[in-house]
């Protein structure tokens, strides 16, 4: 080849060379001129330089191709193990020729130059792929897979994934199946993991026995992993899709074992794996092996999901089967009677129908047992199916569900109550009058071992009721007794949560409940009373119990007995249960025996107060009251109401007092309420202290004791936040209007002043700390603010201190007020309630003159610090001196009209 070609483009005797794809070189484009000579003879003294004839062809970058073709096939002729000088070589022979037709001489003069680049360049796998592409733009299908098979054979393995690679792309898109799986099975003995590709390619050339077998194959080397990503279960759900979507053409495996065998393995779509099987059999025309597996599926499937899915391709299967079927008899009618081959088979529409509407009508049933096999221990479900045949009037599939129902429910791991089921199946056979059998079933049932005691006695009770509801009282009375029934043993066991649950359900309440109103109801007074003092022996007893266990016995006129049952009562039980007993107890005793027993009263009402917390004290101790009163000696009711007063809940004082006060008023009169009022000052919660004190000032008013009255004005003041309560402060303004002169009015203005000051600065000191405490993690912060409050403080102090001085200096004859007091009064200054007193008024007041007024300022400073002071007699003046005194209003009016 080499020869041919380096004789194609040697000079003619005309004096033209030709190139070998047919284009004429003149000679003078052969001979080397200007810089191309310096080349030339360097050459000629070292042909061998790689170097030499790059920098020769970088020359020769804007010489026309025939003599950069000339030049290369001169390089390559003296360094024919070039790979450099190749490369560039075949790459400017492609650039060449890419814009000319495959069918052009060209390209077979470029076929021809990969053949002779690849005797020296075979360990080569980029000239093999560039030869290999030229060969596919021609179209060459044959030529290029020798080629692909001759690079395979050159190139060590290690290269082999290169060529493989760029050889696979070609088969597929070459469009010749068989070459494509030869080529695929030869590439799967080298990497058997790449399988996904084969198995693709198969699939989309409707291969499928050939695909399903590789894909089968692979599944089951436990080392193989997709290269696509794929999990097992995918790639096992693809694989019985194949199987079951196109089974005529599956010949080389068994496709049920796979299929069940991945029903095995997953879990989790099953739904779809029993359908795909069932699809299978339907394609191979298996009609009853598919209702065999479709049956199957529904009696396995542990999901309403995969139900739902198996049922609805069942029911798509026997309508398709019923379409069928009438499209097929449609056929045959247009038929001749002869020509009719399965007529010997008998016409089977109406079985088919009748299929459907079997299934149809069983659809609740089997749900219902897919449900029971998630849980098997689910109450609920287990009688949902027995409705489900009950409503289809099958006596004996209700006896079966309700046997198998107790069977199959452990009441450890139930969920519900197990012991309904035995209720209902008793129930059931006592609806059919098999009483028999119901009490079989009962029987049966108390020897259950439930998780609770209650299950065990509502089972007892459930007995019980059947008897009475069928007139065998006896019986009713034996079953219960039956139930309570416990050896002394047991009884005097402190811990029997060991024991088995029939050893415990004695304990029950409600079982004692319903024997006790049996035997009170069917029984004699001494038998129902055995019972009771059963219950309270074993201490069962409950509350309510004993105080029916009372009222019963005051029923028969035993008041004695009863007493001792109240007596043992609330010895049982402690606060709060004894609540009920005490307060029952108490008023039955009162009412039986009034003042008959008057002692024993009192000592049953000192044992509960004793036994009773003090918030709970008020009711007893009213009753307590009530009786002393209506039996005992008023000064004791007295005592009682006192005593109710210092020890009951500091909430329930007031409502309290109120009482006493009133029940003092009535039996002593109004004067010797004052001790009470006082003592009610000092106990009542902060809030009811000027209610109290509002009622005493009133009550101080009516009898004509007017300073008593402004003092405990004065008092209760101090627990009256003017700005949020002004009861008391209306209170005080009418009773100074209607019975005070300008100096009690305005002391009671200086008062409320200094009260309103006083909760302000309460309200900002619990301001301040809470701001304090919300600021101790900015540390910065706190001590600025710390510094500029501290200097408004100084600043303050100062003020108050120099408008104090000024004050006192300028006012001699006025109240002092402290800096604190003067603030309060600059803010103050708009207060609708404050009347505007000219300051000379003071001098014009008579009396005392400036000795008086001397006097009162040397009590007022000893007194800065006091809340409460008596209210000098000089400021009143001469009208205290008159005998009738006026309010300051009469007396503004007297003075304008003198004026």
């Amino acid at each position: 080849g080499m020869a041919t070609e380096a004789s194609a483009a040697a000079p003619m005797a005309n004096g033209t060379a030709a190139d070998d794809d047919g284009t004429v070189i003149p000679e003078s484009a052969l001979v080397p001129e200007g810089e191309a000579v310096v080349y030339e003879e360097e050459l000629l003294v070292n042909p061998y330089s790689m170097k030499l004839w790059l920098r020769y062809l970088q020359v020769k970058t804007e010489a026309p191709f025939a003599q950069r073709r000339l030049l290369f096939e001169r390089a390559l002729k003296s360094l024919p193990g070039s790979y450099k000088l190749w490369n560039m070589y075949l790459r400017e022979r492609k650039d060449k020729i890419k814009h000319k037709c495959v069918t052009d001489p060209a390209y077979e003069a470029l076929n021809n130059t990969f053949e002779r680049a690849l005797v020296f360049m075979h360990k080569m796998p980029r000239i093999w792929l560039d030869y290999t592409r030229i060969l596919w733009i021609q179209r060459k299908v044959t030529k290029t897979r020798h080629v692909y098979d001759r690079a395979l054979r050159s190139l060590p393995i290690t290269q082999h994934d290169k060529i493989w690679k760029q050889y696979l792309s070609f088969v597929k898109e070459a469009k010749v199946p068989e070459m494509a799986c030869r080529v695929f099975r030869r590439f799967l003995k080298l990497e058997p993991n790449e399988v996904e590709d084969y198995v693709e390619f198969l699939l989309k050339h409707d291969q499928w026995n050939e695909a399903a077998a590789l894909l089968a194959k692979a599944l089951n080397r436990d080392s193989f992993v997709s290269r696509k990503g794929k999990s097992k279960h995918a790639l096992w759900l693809e694989l019985c899709g194949i199987c079951t979507k196109h089974a005529p053409h599956i010949k080389n495996l068994a496709v049920e074992p796979i299929v069940r065998g991945a029903l095995r393995r997953f879990s989790d779509d099953v739904g779809r794996l029993w359908t795909s099987l069932a699809d299978y059999f339907i394609r191979l025309g298996h009609f009853e092996k598919a209702r065999d597996i479709f049956e199957e599926g529904i009696n396995t499937v542990l999901t309403v999901r995969d139900f739902s899915m198996i049922f609805d391709a069942y029911t798509q299967f026997e309508e398709t089967m019923i379409s069928a079927k009438m499209e097929e008899d449609g056929d045959e009618e247009e038929k001749d009677e002869g020509e009719d081959e399965l007529e010997v088979e008998g016409d089977d529409l109406e079985l088919r129908l009748a299929r459907l509407q079997f299934l149809l009508d069983r659809r609740a049933e089997l749900l219902c047992s897919v449900r029971l096999r998630q849980n098997p221990h689910s109450v609920h479900e287990w009688h949902r199916r027995v409705k489900i045949f009950e409503d289809q009037d099958a006596p004996d599939k209700v006896i079966k569900a309700y046997a198998e129902a107790v069977q199959t429910v452990d009441p450890e791991k139930a969920d519900g109550k197990p012991h309904t089921l035995w209720v209902a199946f008793a129930k059931y056979y006592e609806d059919n009058d098999d009483l028999d059998s119901a009490r079989d079933i009962f029987v049966r049932a108390t020897q259950v071992k439930y998780r609770a005691t209650e299950d065990l006695a509502s089972v007892w009770c459930e007995y019980a009721e059947m008897e009475l509801r069928h007139d065998n009282f006896d019986l009713a009375l034996k079953v219960l007794h039956k139930s309570v029934s416990v050896s002394d043993k047991v009884a005097q066991m402190k811990d029997i949560t060991s024991l088995p649950v029939q050893q415990r359900v004695w304990k029950s309440t409600r079982l004692w409940s319903m024997y006790a109103d049996l035997e009170e109801s069917l029984g004699t007074l001494e038998s129902t009373k055995q019972v009771y003092d059963r219950m309270i022996d074993l201490k069962v007893a409950t509350p309510q119990i004993l105080i029916n266990y009372g009222h019963l016995l005051e029923e028969n006129k035993h008041f004695e007995d009863a007493f001792r049952v109240y007596e043992q009562a609330v010895n049982l039980f402690s606060w709060p249960l004894s609540k009920e007993l005490w307060l029952a107890y108490l008023s039955k005793f009162t009412a039986r025996y009034q003042g008959s027993k008057i002692e024993r009263a009192r000592d049953l009402f000192e044992q509960a107060l004793e036994k009773i917390p003090a918030e709970e004290r008020r009711v007893v101790y009213v009753m307590y009251a009530q009786l002393e009163e209506q039996h005992g000696l008023v000064k004791n009711a007295m005592a009682v109401y006192d005593r109710a007063c210092r020890e009951v809940s500091p909430a329930e004082r007031f409502e309290l007092y109120l009482l006493y006060i009133n029940k003092a008023t009535e039996f002593f009169g109004v004067t010797k309420t004052r001790p009470i009022y006082e003592a009610a000052t000092q106990n009542v919660p902060d809030s009811r202290v000027k209610d109290v004190c509002v009622r005493y000032a009133q009550l101080e008013q009516s009898l004509g004791e007017i300073d008593r009255a402004r003092s405990i004005y004065n008092y209760g003041s101090q627990h009256c936040d003017p700005s949020k309560n002004e009861d008391l402060w209306e209170a005080w303004n009418s009773f100074e209007v209607k019975h005070g002169n300008e100096d009690t009015f305005r002391e009671m203005l200086r008062v409320k002043r200094s009260v309103q000051l006083q909760f302000t600065q309460r309200h900002v000191n619990a301001t301040d700390a809470g701001v304090a405490i919300d600021a101790q993690g900015a540390a910065k912060r706190q001590k600025v603010a710390s510094d500029m409050e501290a200097l408004e403080r100084a600043m303050m102090d100062q003020t108050m201190e120099q408008l104090a001085e000024e004050q006192s200096r300028s006012r001699g004859g006025d109240i002092i007020a402290t800096g604190q007091e003067q603030v309060s009064a600059m803010i103050a200054a708009a207060n609708a309630d404050e009347i505007a007193l000219d300051d000379d008024d003071d001098e014009d007041e008579g009396g005392g003159g400036e000795e008086a007024v001397g006097q009162k300022r040397k009590a007022q400073l000893g007194a800065l610090n006091l809340t409460e002071k008596a209210v000098p007699a000089a400021v009143y003046g001469g009208f205290a001196e008159g005998g009738e005194q006026k309010g300051a209003l009469e007396r503004f009016k007297q003075g304008g009209t003198q004026d």
